[in-house]
């Protein structure tokens, strides 16, 4: 047959045209080699019977994975670290004012007679606070409406947030019996803390730091609720005060019905009286507390009695309560020439159930 045969025996190693041309351009480096993941038994090593061609090579670079694990983890790390600090010291923008320290006084107001008892519901009844709300209805807010530098909606936001706290501060039993103070705090700016924290640990009847500042508290262990329904009348307004913080303003009365904390055993159970607060507070708030869901609480005044002048009313509210009388008739004298340091006396005065009137 015609044709081009090739060479009975194949075309001899290394001539041209033979099998292992096409790969004669491929060369096999060092990096190639030291890459390969199974490595040929030398001939030595594969004297043995049963010796494997091929042995599998070890990484020769074993730290990269480890770094790249490590990298993750410290890229983990900074980010929940800015998370962190974010929520524990939240960001407040440039200019913003600071929260102010609160300012505070409580005035009491001494009977000028035996406190008057009965049950509960006659009491209630037969003073001004029979046409009172209850709790949080007795708590009305005004219509909202923007200001210059604030919308609607934070209005809306800062009279929510006021009567929040006004009905946790003033309303709610756990804080009136001297066990709830968390639900107060959460709702204070975070620089506010400190203060509050210190009005709890040392209260001082300094304008400063008296814990009946922040709430409406009665000495757990002197006097309990005999009536769980806080009377509540009052009003509540709001304005911006400047660019940058916006203002609410609440004037309420408050009437508990009280009882001693201890009945004597055998005894019939004591009368109940009633504990009048007029309490006055104003709440800041600036953009960033509006972002934040808290407030600054401004300053506040309290005239609240039946009270001993000579009571102390920075912890707790001490209320004379149904048949007591103040032992002192008439508040002591107070030197108006004396120094700072040894300034005495309080202020205080008489308190006249008989003409409570409604909070316009």
């Amino acid at each position: 047959m015609a044709g081009h045969e090739g060479p009975p025996d194949g075309t001899p190693e290394r001539a041209p045209g033979g099998g292992d041309d096409e790969y004669r351009s491929i060369v096999f480096d060092e990096a190639f080699v030291k890459a390969a993941r199974l490595e040929e038994y030398s001939a030595s090593e594969r004297v043995g019977d049963h010796a494997p061609a091929v042995r599998s090579r070890r990484p020769q670079r074993p730290g990269a994975s480890r770094q790249a694990l490590v990298l993750v983890l410290l890229i983990a790390l900074a980010f929940g670290t800015a998370i962190y600090m974010g929520v524990r010291m939240p960001y407040r923008q440039p200019g913003a004012p600071a929260a102010a320290p609160l300012r505070s006084t409580v005035v009491p107001l001494t009977p000028d007679g035996p406190v008057p008892g009965g049950e509960p519901g006659e009491l209630i009844a037969g003073s001004p606070a029979a046409d009172f709300g209850t709790g949080a209805d007795g708590i009305d807010l005004p219509d909202p409406d923007a200001t210059r530098n604030f919308t609607e909606e934070q209005v809306v936001q800062a009279l929510t947030a006021s009567k929040d706290y006004l009905v946790t501060s003033a309303v709610d039993a756990r804080t009136l019996t001297g066990g709830n103070v968390r639900d107060v705090r959460i709702q204070l700016d975070p620089q506010q803390h400190g203060q509050f924290d210190q009005s709890l640990a040392r209260p001082a009847d300094d304008g400063r730091h008296a814990a009946t500042g922040w709430m409406v508290r009665f000495d757990p262990e002197h006097v309990r609720l005999a009536d769980r329904k806080v009377r509540v009348d009052g009003a509540v307004t709001f304005s911006e005060v400047s660019d940058e913080e916006l203002e609410v303003s609440a004037d309420h009365v408050f009437v508990y019905v009280l009882r001693p904390a201890k009945a004597s055993g055998g005894t019939p159970e004591a009368k109940a009286s009633l504990f009048t607060v007029r309490r006055q507070v104003r709440i800041r708030f600036d953009h960033d507390d509006l972002r934040d869901r808290q407030l600054e609480l401004a300053e506040t005044a309290l005239t609240a009695g039946p009270l001993a002048c000579t009571a102390d009313a920075s912890a707790y509210l001490r209320p004379l309560l149904a048949g007591e009388r103040d032992p002192r008739k008439t508040p002591h004298g107070t030197n108006p020439f004396a120094t700072p340091g040894q300034l005495s006396g309080s202020l205080c005065g008489v308190l006249d159930t008989g003409q409570a009137a409604k909070v316009s």
